[in-house]
């Protein structure tokens, strides 16, 4: 058994891979939730598709495109569901795009012999997103997965990124927290099953939710519905298979890491960061790195785990506005 599955509650580590209940989740989402908003706020942001090579992309979209824009980027096993408690809010200062990532969310699920499922092609794919909407210039999001992605776009267009903004998002090695020692196992015998089965609690049901909680200090004031969608979405055939295929691949980000940090070092971007002192997949050190790099960085840790979108919306709406 891996350090990974030692970290993680007994109650999850015991969940068997065929506890994910489709059934249960289809009728919970069939139930009014994720009206967190009012209609008059909701109206605020638009739902598109776009096709990007053949892979039909879901995005939303918010505020008028002559405001600065704001690249969101969401995490694993996720979409752009998560940022719905700050998008409205920030339409008003930000022309705000949030895509889901092919095989993530409302976008297409491509089979792996169709479509890579690496770190670089989902940088790929929303590179091109970016240039069919036109963002020449754009302040990004870094978030869990989406750290990588966005670092990929900055190294590749320089010129385009007028900020970072990092909540939990990571690129030092001192930022993957005890809890990637599972998934360290993983690239050292990526072909092994017992290391695939040590991470699948993570993605069961009650891993979620106590991925959501864990670090926070009031857990009451996590809504159930993200964790539930969460689930949701990755019970769907294959889609399982996608989130182990990222595990394996991010042994690249971390071998990236030394250019991600030679291109702070070189362009020093306006770099904001609101970072949850307690987050079991990306530790606080990994925040504190960036003033390495970018002296100017205005990194900020408060108590709080892994969502601060979910636990702290105010304060990431607030930190989001001094990036202007």
């Amino acid at each position: 058994m891996t350090k990974a599955s030692c970290t993680l509650p007994a109650h999850i580590r015991s969940i068997s891979k065929h506890n994910t209940n489709r059934d249960l989740f289809v009728h919970h989402l069939s139930s009014p939730i994720y009206q967190v908003a009012t209609k008059t706020t909701m109206s605020a942001v638009q739902y598109h598709t776009m096709e990007i090579d053949s892979v039909n992309v879901f995005y939303r979209e918010a505020g008028s495109p002559s405001l600065p824009s704001l690249l969101l980027l969401h995490g694993h096993a996720s979409g752009s569901h998560t940022f719905r408690n700050i998008i409205a809010e920030l339409s008003s200062t930000f022309h705000i795009v949030a895509p889901d990532y092919p095989g993530f969310g409302r976008s297409d699920r491509p089979d792996p012999k169709d479509y890579a499922y690496t770190f670089a092609n989902l940088a790929n794919t929303i590179d091109k997103l970016t240039e069919r909407l036109a963002l020449t210039k754009y302040y990004v999001y870094l978030f869990d997965f989406g750290a990588p992605i966005g670092l990929s776009l900055a190294t590749r267009h320089p010129e385009r990124i007028a900020g970072l903004f990092t909540q939990n998002g990571n690129a030092y090695l001192e930022g993957l927290a005890p809890l990637f020692d599972g998934i360290k196992a993983l690239w050292a015998s990526p072909d092994d099953s017992s290391k695939v089965d040590a991470l699948r609690p993570i993605f069961s049901p009650s891993g979620f939710d106590w991925a959501y909680k864990e670090g926070v200090e009031s857990p009451s004031t996590i809504s159930p519905d993200a964790p539930a969608l969460d689930a949701y979405y990755t019970s769907r055939e294959g889609a399982l298979d996608i989130q182990i295929a990222l595990l394996r691949d991010y042994e690249n980000n971390a071998k990236a890491y030394p250019e991600w940090q030679a291109y702070l070092r070189k362009h020093q971007p306006k770099t904001v960061g609101l970072w949850g002192d307690s987050d079991p997949f990306f530790a606080a050190p990994g925040g504190e790195a960036f003033k390495r790099d970018v002296p100017s960085a205005e990194i900020s840790f408060i108590k709080g785990g892994h969502f601060l979108n979910e636990s702290h919306p105010h304060e990431v709406i607030k930190a989001l506005k001094t990036l202007l």
